[in-house]
């Protein structure tokens, strides 16, 4: 009890140092929780959405003129398999349709809204009571991140033809319900999609097989499996089609994002703990020299080194527990917040869960550190001896070197006492250095990490490994397309025109998604970022992520297949990108032509300059449209798809920003304060000689000027050098290796000259309290 006192009288007597270091622990906590949450909840979340939805762990469209009863049989006896279906659904290959900002292109299923089904029914988030003739269901990621309402109408248009609907409710499903994974699922009540499916050609008509396994991490195996054994019986039917997600790749696409914003939330809690724990050792250090007399007097009187030294470990336990705990409380309240950005991202509803295990994860996490950071900082209490620390810790003399003698040193006369605090403060300083250094890195780093996804995408867009062309042409089978893409060259503000196609091919029995073009070196975005890019037919670069799986690199021989051809190819080179899981590589033309002759592509990439897109459409549809199956807008597609991320980092810069904030007022709130009443009478006797308030305030401000303006400067260095390797690495599991996220040098001067104006503002602020400093205060207290 008598520790428990002392420890509480040290709480009592520095009552604002000890709400300053609350709020930082508190602010850590909070952050640490629930990054940590959504971390660690993230997949389970989505593990329980399909269970709780019923959601097929793999799923195959297949079109229905190719379709034979061997295929669901195959299904059903593969061994894991607990359930199959099988339902008619309308393929639409290339649909266009606006979404968020822009018009996203992609693939549609749509299904029947009333047929029976056991296998993905749906589950409606919202729905109108009163049925329409033309009404359609979206999936809920429309109303999060879409910007649909109930009762909006809806335009589908595919084949150059519209589709007006009404949007009468949105469901929830794992499978095809985000614009990420380049295909969307609808539904249509009966009769209106009888309507559709007799207005479209007979290649819509499709099938789709659902299936059900005993553990859902095998349903990549089984969609492997599965393709590989359609597609060698459909080698010699002509425009036979087929194409499948499973349950893991589409939790992976799904939960990337969400997971980056997580670790960045952890990464960032780190430093606020990281600053608690700088705050700690300088509220320990202080103490003691400030408490010197009393350590003396409790030592005199009969307190072991050890009870003293106890009892201040267990006063800023009491204050991390307790700041920790309503943290952690805190964190539920802002989990909401959270809850809709996950929402956004992955088209479910996040439904918060009490984690008790979590919470006391990050409660004992940063418990612990403060132990440690404060018994090292306060172990010294044990060498001091009674007489000395009733001396004042003066052992037989303590001079410190008087640094700029007034008598010696020329200049202004303030700016010289300003200067001679800075130094005279060195441990103090170092606090503030490393804690001005560590927020402005964190908020060059979110500032940047904005810049390139919510103004310029130029550079996120890249790391998909997407190629930033205007236009994207679909050319019919039957078309010349050497000679369409030498017209379309020829057409006014065109700046070039490539062939670019993306084919699904095999690795060493790795489903890889290949690049074929003619000329690598056409493109503007060159995602090779070791050895170069395929120039020859024997050629081939694989991104790091297949090069890892199959253990081949530059100058090895791998083995290509695409339908029922193989070859050798020559590594030479090594790329990255977030597209497809990483899971892509690139040959030449001619390469791919080694396995199939007659293949000449079916995309081009379309470059302009000084033509609005939609113009040009009109432009290339009135004169070659008879050759051309669908234009895509890349820019808006991008636009649309884009959309997302866009929010979930304006909300972490936002916050990042914030707490900056805070943390900087605190910093100085705290540190002024010490200084005001550790050097009362010293600022009492400079008001006595004449010095004005406003003169001290000076005095006090500028002596933080240094250290601030250096703290902020290697802040924005590390900013400018270490973002990109950094968000390198939180990128690396998803196929990133090398990142050039454009960073602004004025963005940076930007934010370092923000944050020295408001260091230098809120030190003004705070020394007020140099205004209650008397004289005669002093002389009669």
């Amino acid at each position: 009890m008598k520790i428990l006192n002392l420890a509480l009288a040290n709480i009592r007597k520095g009552k604002s140092a000890t709400a300053s270091l609350f709020i930082f622990v508190l602010v850590a906590s909070l952050l640490l929780n629930i990054g940590l949450m959504v971390v660690t909840q993230v997949n389970p979340f989505f593990d329980d959405k399909v269970d709780q939805l019923k959601d097929p762990h793999a799923m195959f469209v297949i079109n229905k003129e190719s379709y034979h009863p061997s295929r669901s049989e195959y299904l059903e006896d593969y061994q894991g398999v607990t359930e199959t279906e099988k339902e008619d659904v309308i393929h639409m290959e290339n649909s266009t349709y606006k979404y968020g900002n822009g018009e996203l292109n992609s693939s549609a299923v749509i299904f029947n809204a009333d047929a029976e089904r056991n296998i993905g029914a749906p589950r409606f988030i919202e729905k109108l009571d009163s049925p329409g003739t033309n009404d359609i269901f979206v999936p809920y990621s429309f109303k999060t991140d879409g910007g649909y309402q109930l009762g909006d109408q809806f335009t589908l248009t595919s084949q150059n033809k519209d589709y007006e609907y009404r949007i009468s409710g949105f469901f929830e499903t794992t499978m095809m319900g985000t614009n990420n994974i380049g295909v969307m699922k609808f539904m249509l009540p009966e009769t209106t999609y009888r309507k559709l499916a007799s207005e479209l050609d007979n290649r819509s008509e499709a099938l789709l097989l659902s299936v059900i396994m005993e553990d859902k991490t095998e349903s990549s195996q089984l969609s492997n499996d599965f393709m590989k054994e359609v597609q060698l019986s459909q080698k010699d039917e002509a425009g036979a089609y087929i194409f499948g997600l499973d349950i893991e790749m589409v939790k992976n696409v799904n939960t990337l994002t969400i997971n980056i914003v997580a670790t960045i939330l952890v990464a960032f809690a780190a430093i606020i703990v990281l600053v608690s724990l700088i705050v700690i050792r300088f509220r320990v250090s202080n103490n003691i020299e400030d408490g010197m007399g009393n350590i003396g007097a409790l030592k005199a009187i009969g307190y072991t080194s050890g009870q003293i030294l106890l009892s201040i470990i267990l006063q800023f336990i009491l204050i991390a527990l307790c700041a920790s705990g309503v943290g952690v409380a805190l964190s539920y309240g802002l989990m909401p917040l959270f809850g809709n950005i996950i929402s956004s991202l992955s088209g479910l509803i996040w439904v918060q869960k009490l984690d008790i295990f979590i919470n006391l994860v990050s409660i004992v996490l940063i418990v612990f550190s403060v132990v440690i950071v404060t018994l090292f900082s306060a172990y010294r209490v044990r060498k001091i001896l009674p007489v000395a620390a009733l001396r004042g810790g003066i052992q037989t003399h303590s001079f410190k070197k008087n640094y700029f003698p007034l008598e010696k040193t020329g200049g202004d006369l303030h700016f010289v006492l300003a200067i001679k605090s800075t130094l005279a403060n060195a441990k103090q300083n170092m606090m503030i250095l490393l804690i001005v250094i560590a927020l402005t890195f964190a908020t060059v780093f979110s500032a940047v990490l904005y810049y390139n996804i919510g103004s310029d995408k130029t550079a996120f867009v890249n790391i998909f490994g997407a190629e930033p062309a205007n236009l994207m042409i679909t050319v019919k089978a039957d078309a010349d397309i050497k000679e369409l893409l030498h017209n379309i060259q020829q057409m006014d503000h065109v700046q070039k025109v490539n062939i670019f196609d993306l084919i699904e091919t095999k690795i060493e029995d790795q489903i890889v998604y290949t690049n074929i073009t003619d000329h690598y070196n056409q493109l503007e975005n060159n995602i090779v970022y070791e050895g170069r890019q395929p120039k020859h037919e024997n050629e081939i670069a694989l991104s790091w992520v297949v090069s890892e799986q199959i253990n081949k690199g530059i100058g090895d021989m791998v083995e290509l297949e695409y339908g029922t051809e193989t070859s050798s190819f020559l590594v030479t080179g090594i790329s990255q990108s977030i597209g497809n899981l990483g899971q892509v590589a690139a040959v030449t033309m001619e390469g791919i032509q080694r396995l199939q002759s007659d293949y000449t592509g079916t995309s081009l990439y379309v470059y302009l300059d000084g033509i609005s897109n939609k113009d040009f459409v009109k432009n290339v549809q009135n004169q070659y449209g008879e050759q051309i199956i669908e234009t895509l807008d890349i820019d808006e597609n991008i636009e649309s798809q884009t959309g997302m991320y866009t929010a979930a980092v304006l909300a972490l810069m936002l916050l990042v920003l914030l707490i900056t904030i805070l943390v900087v007022v605190l910093i100085l709130y705290l540190v002024i304060r010490t200084m005001i009443i550790k050097r009362k009478k010293e600022f009492g006797v400079m008001k006595a000689l004449g010095y004005s308030t406003l003169q001290l305030m000076n005095q006090i401000s500028i002596s933080f000027l240094p250290v601030i303006t250096i703290g902020v400067a290697l802040g924005g260095v590390l900013g400018y050098f270490f973002t990109n390797p950094m968000l390198s690495v939180l990128l690396s599991g998803a196929g990133v290796k090398r990142l050039e996220f454009t960073i602004h040098l004025p963005i940076i001067i930007l934010i370092c000259s923000s944050i020295l104006i408001l260091a230098y503002i809120v030190s003004l602020l705070v020394s007020r309290r140099i205004k209650a400093i008397s004289a005669y205060a002093l002389m009669t207290e």
